[in-house]
């Protein structure tokens, strides 16, 4: 079969795009902490059955993970941890659609460190979206355009942001391995962790009516999400993986808006059109690397 991988990035980018809208309208039943556990819970454990409902030809036809592999899966499921406790920490301090656009950060930090520790290469035009993305999410740290005040629920996004760049390049070196093996060991060793810590710091068990959505949004936003991510990593690598989830955070955005029924202020415009810029930027490929790809 033949795999299209800018299809199998967008479709990620498309399901990841519920996570804030969604999780938003969750906080006000469950803690960030306990969230962020429940929703890699989910994700785990719901890949978890698809793989075992899965031929025993299907399972075999995936290499599996190995000892070699240790430590960029043990620092993909620490980052996994930190990532959406700080995510779901910012989300509660900022409005919904700042923090859908603000994850377009995540294309900088991944891009930065596939550079700087990997030796991917980034070309002009990334690094060009990588300047109006970077400028872009400053404004977006601004709580109010008439006083410049800094938004610390922005920063909470923009480090969540960070922890999930350092992340995909983790991922990245694991993306010739089984896609739903890596997403059940992110879920379940992720979730486990969040949900400790969220027990140590306090934060109370929710009621089975909210426990059931936020499984299966973390199915849906990370576990499925996250499985596309990795078949397209391996194919595109992941800077470029990264540039095609650009559209995620303006479909989370748009969900958002329409859901909190918001008007966006003249600062978040501006912002709005400098990131749709640079991703755009990120995202474009040149002919000749189209037709490498047909």
């Amino acid at each position: 079969m033949k795999v299209n991988p800018i299809a199998y990035a967008i479709l990620a980018a498309a399901l990841y795009a519920l996570n804030t809208p969604l999780s938003k309208l969750l906080l006000d039943d469950i803690g960030p902490d306990m969230l962020a556990g429940l929703l890699y819970l989910g994700a785990g454990a719901g890949m978890l059955i698809i793989w075992l409902l899965q031929g025993k030809g299907a399972k075999n036809s995936e290499e599996r993970l190995s000892r070699e592999d240790l430590p960029y899966t043990a620092a993909m499921v620490v980052l996994d941890i930190a990532a959406p406790i700080l995510m779901m920490t910012g989300l509660g301090l900022t409005s919904p659609a700042n923090a859908s656009l603000l994850n377009n950060f995540e294309i900088v930090a991944t891009s930065v460190i596939a550079l700087a520790v990997f030796g991917e290469k980034i070309k002009a035009r990334l690094w060009a979206a990588i300047v109006l993305i970077t400028a872009s999410s400053m404004l977006l740290t601004a709580g109010d355009e008439s006083s410049l005040d800094f938004s610390i629920g922005s920063v909470f996004v923009l480090l969540a942001c960070t922890c999930w760049g350092i992340e995909n390049n983790c991922t990245g070196k694991l993306s010739r391995k089984n896609p739903i093996e890596i997403v059940v060991v992110k879920g379940l060793g992720s979730g486990t962790g969040a949900f400790i810590i969220a027990l140590i710091s306090g934060e109370s068990l929710p009621s089975p009516s909210a426990v059931i959505p936020a499984l299966l949004l973390g199915l849906a936003s990370y576990g499925l999400s996250i499985f596309f991510y990795v078949y397209a990593q391996r194919y595109l690598g992941a800077a470029r993986t990264s540039a095609y989830y650009a559209v995620s955070p303006f479909i989370g955005t748009a969900i958002s808006l329409l859901i909190f029924r918001t008007l966006p202020s003249p600062l978040f415009i501006t912002a709005l059109l400098m990131m749709a810029a640079g991703a755009w930027l990120a995202s474009a490929i040149p002919e000749e690397e189209r037709q490498k790809q047909a």
